[in-house]
């Protein structure tokens, strides 16, 4: 395969099946690139002293891959050597020790992968309409990402 039949892709999907790190890694490798940065995000069993049993994902799903097909075009600003970019996330119910959320990112060098995944989550989180619901033993709490941009605002 030579570089021109190797264009650059965005790979975004929300799903409510397990994620697999092997396809998400698989579609970012590159014969022109020497890296792949993954960030794999699990459901811990506890919080705060409180037992989980599971986390629950829900989304506006066009507004949440609009948001992130912003982040990619960013992220191709920011380092412009990225090849391909890929970002899964799961909706719905995820059990202890399940993916969440899975970011991979390929480019010639591991320093440009691996900025451009921290910066991939950390927006994301930030910015991107997907909510958290924690179950517990007893009880449930929905989580606000301390990142969001709307957790600043007065209430």
């Amino acid at each position: 395969m030579n570089e021109n039949e190797d264009e650059p892709k965005d790979f975004i999907k929300l799903s409510y099946g397990n994620l697999s790190t092997d396809e998400v890694s698989e579609l970012v490798i590159s014969p022109c690139c020497g890296a792949v940065s993954l960030f794999i995000g699990t459901t811990r069993n506890n919080f705060e002293g409180k037992k989980v049993i599971h986390l629950e994902y829900e989304a506006y799903s066009p507004m949440a891959e609009a948001e992130i097909k912003k982040i990619c075009r960013d992220v191709r600003q920011k380092w412009p050597s990225v090849k391909h970019i890929a970002v899964h996330h799961r909706l719905g119910l995820v059990p202890v020790t399940e993916a969440s959320v899975i970011v991979a990112v390929s480019s010639p060098h591991r320093v440009a992968s691996l900025e451009a995944v921290q910066y991939c989550i950390n927006i994301l989180k930030a910015t991107v309409p997907i909510w958290k619901k924690e179950i517990y033993e007893e009880a449930y709490s929905w989580k606000e990402n301390k990142e969001c941009f709307w957790a600043d605002v007065e209430k």
